[in-house]
């Protein structure tokens, strides 16, 4: 195994000579050393010292001419942001949790102390950054050893590492999904045993990873591990409760757990966007609720993306997700069938003018969204399918140039109803405006303002009567 690792880092050698100057040992841990180490960069940057760590960082703080360093005195930690870089410091501790806390309860300790107490041997890696050993390895637990395995294992016994921090059960199927690497069992069993733990945790604390697990290449491992452990039940009831295969004489359906898993895949593969991929895992959430038996046509869900739509709210809630991306999952949820009604030949450009009226500029990601929906096993059926989007996408395309819907302004505003048809502000203003819209999308008169006008002079009397 290596013992030395080479930091060209000029942060950390300008860290090291403070340490230097006041007698301080201190050491880079963590992430840093396991990315350096699978030669992967890194912004954040935990730095451990024996002794005070709030102390130190208050030293660097000062040293480089910065005085928004965050310290938590009772913890012995310290935080420092430099432009796009997170520094974290911490005094060497022991660290343990009581049974009903998350609040942890904090001693003095040795190097050692300070990486048993870490969640995985790969991040219990300590890199010297004082002069004289700059770049030396500390690895008591064999961190690299399990780097160059692929393995996630615990430098205590696992069901102490996770009573110590529930969350770490989370961080394990992260790092497996961020890294590519395979959880040990016994930190699997230790997962599946404690999992009710879990809910000594913040929700923002298990959200924060499940999105990093949702963001990560491929979700699946995550996603899939989570089930397997029965965390899912823990932590994402809505998603557990689509495993399962139904049958009833010859007729079956496909697991919904699986084939979600497979979307959120195929959808990663072309978006980093994290709400595309959140729309994803939830476009059939609704599918238990709705699953009905038809004698003669078997398996059915229908309005399961009406009801999904009607969901997501609750799990945004749920998950202390930020509000202003709701509109746009329940967007996507609600309408991810509406493109394969277009597939038919003969469909109208109606159909068409809808469809780009209620997606508007979420129309590119609703498209992805229908494509990683896709997954037969049959590779003609596949492909098939995606002629049919293709055709899709040309329909909309030649309505697009004619009637300019994705991006959608009504031509007439209210004020301007009102004027002319004398109105208060009230429900009439809203059915006319429904009205023309309805006659835009029907082809019935062109997106214009003219067109539009004329239309109204021709409606408003009828409509205005049935106020009456």
């Amino acid at each position: 195994m290596k013992k030395h690792i080479n930091i060209q880092d000029p942060l950390l050698n300008r860290i090291g000579k403070i340490a230097d100057r006041g007698g301080v040992s201190a050491f880079v841990v963590g992430g840093y050393v396991r990315d350096l180490l699978l030669e992967k960069q890194v912004k954040d940057i935990d730095i451990v010292i024996i002794g005070s760590g709030v102390e130190f960082a208050t030293k660097v703080a000062r040293e480089l001419g910065k005085t928004n360093l965050v310290t938590f005195e009772k913890f012995g930690t310290a935080m420092l942001q430099l432009d796009d870089v997170k520094l974290e410091f911490v005094g060497a501790r022991k660290e343990s949790y009581s049974k009903d806390s998350r609040k942890p309860v904090v001693e003095i300790g040795t190097l050692e102390d300070d990486l048993s107490r870490r969640d995985f041997t790969v991040n219990a890696i300590a890199a010297s950054l004082n002069e004289n050993e700059y770049g030396n390895l500390f690895d008591p637990f064999g961190g690299q050893r399990d780097i160059g395995s692929g393995i996630l294992r615990t430098p205590l016994a696992p069901k102490e590492t996770f009573d110590d921090d529930p969350l770490r059960i989370m961080r394990a199927f992260r790092f497996a999904a961020q890294l590519g690497f395979t959880v040990e069992p016994s930190v699997l069993k230790a997962a599946e045993e404690m999992r009710e733990r879990l809910k000594i945790v913040s929700q923002e604390r298990i959200t924060d990873e499940f999105l990093k697990i949702l963001l990560s290449p491929k979700p699946s491992v995550g996603l899939k591990l989570m089930f397997d452990a029965g965390v899912m039940d823990v932590v994402f009831p809505e998603v557990s409760q689509l495993s399962g295969v139904d049958q009833r004489k010859d007729h079956h359906h496909k697991d919904v757990f699986l084939h979600t898993l497979k979307v959120v895949d195929n959808i990663s593969e072309t978006t980093d966007s994290l709400w595309l991929r959140l729309a994803a895992l939830l476009h059939d959430i609704a599918k238990p609720r709705t699953k009905a038996f038809v004698e003669g046509t078997g398996w059915t869900f229908h309005g399961h993306e009406d009801v999904g739509a009607r969901m997501v709210k609750p799990i945004f809630r749920k998950l202390k997700l930020p509000l202003e991306h709701l509109p746009y999952v329940e967007k996507l949820v609600r309408l991810h069938l509406r493109p394969m009604a277009l597939v038919d030949g003969d469909v109208t450009d109606s159909a068409v003018r809808r469809l780009l009226f209620e997606a508007g500029q979420d129309i590119d990601g609703l498209m992805k969204l229908c494509r990683a929906d896709i997954t037969s096993k049959n590779p003609k059926l596949v492909e098939q399918v995606k002629r049919n989007y293709d055709n899709v996408v040309k329909k909309m395309q030649q309505v697009e140039e004619k009637d300019r819907l994705r991006n959608w302004q009504p031509p007439l505003r209210g004020d301007e109803i009102m004027q002319v048809c004398g109105l208060e502000p009230g429900p009439a203003v809203g059915r006319l405006k429904d009205a023309i819209t309805d006659a835009i999308l029907d082809g019935k008169i062109p997106n214009e303002h003219d067109a539009a006008l004329g239309y109204l002079m021709e409606i408003k009397d009828e409509i205005l009567s049935q106020e009456a």
